[in-house]
């Protein structure tokens, strides 16, 4: 498979379409990492609502800091599980303000000992801060599926995409592929008929014979 076609074309596309992904202007490794957390477990649109909540009051980790969670709370009440993610933005803002010197830290390692930061979470920052690392999400563990590469779980998908996927692409899969997942390749009622990768799509040929 052409690795780099598939990516410049979902990301292309993605664009085209105005995929909600595009529509983050985050400014910051931290403002990045605090997204990623919000958007575990929730619908797009919904963690949007509360980047923009958040982002409109919060700048620095000092400034989340400063927040009771009660009022972080009611800034992300849209988000899935708003209250624990909360209390986990409080105290990721405490250890990044008094262990790391307010800059999110840039090793996998640490990343992963914040709360509420998993694999997912810490690739996502890791290729935000120029690194090659693959962030495997639901619309990336569902669109490689489709593709025709079975894996039974995102970890296992983050194993086989850095085994098959050109290394200088990595940091660019998450955010083709969540574009893509959000305009063409959706979760439910797929796009196959407008999807210019059906031909090397294992989903969309099946689409297509079933098309006749």
């Amino acid at each position: 498979m052409d690795w780099y076609h598939v990516i410049e074309t979902m990301e292309r596309i993605g664009r085209e379409r105005k995929a909600p992904v595009y529509s983050f202007n985050l400014k910051s490794p931290f403002e990045v990492l605090v997204s990623a957390v919000l958007s575990t477990r929730t619908r797009d649109e919904q963690t949007i609502k509360a980047i923009k909540n958040l982002f409109s009051v919060v700048k620095t980790p000092k400034d989340l800091l400063k927040l009771s969670v009660d009022e972080i709370d009611e800034l992300i009440k849209s988000v899935g599980f708003h209250r624990v993610k909360a209390e986990n933005l409080k105290r990721i803002a405490e250890i990044i303000v008094k262990e790391h010197d307010s800059r999110v830290p840039d090793n996998f390692e640490d990343l992963l000992k914040l709360p509420g930061v998993g694999r997912k979470v810490a690739n996502v920052v890791l290729s935000n801060l120029g690194k090659n690392a693959i962030a495997v999400d639901t619309h990336v563990h569902r669109i490689t599926n489709r593709l025709g590469f079975k894996t039974k779980d995102e970890r296992e998908t983050e194993k086989l995409l850095r085994e098959i996927v050109p290394e200088e692409l990595w940091k660019r899969l998450n955010k083709a592929f969540v574009g893509y997942g959000q305009t063409v390749c959706k979760p439910k009622n797929p796009l196959c008929d407008e999807c210019p990768l059906s031909d090397i799509c294992s989903f969309g040929k099946r689409f297509k014979t079933s098309k006749g």
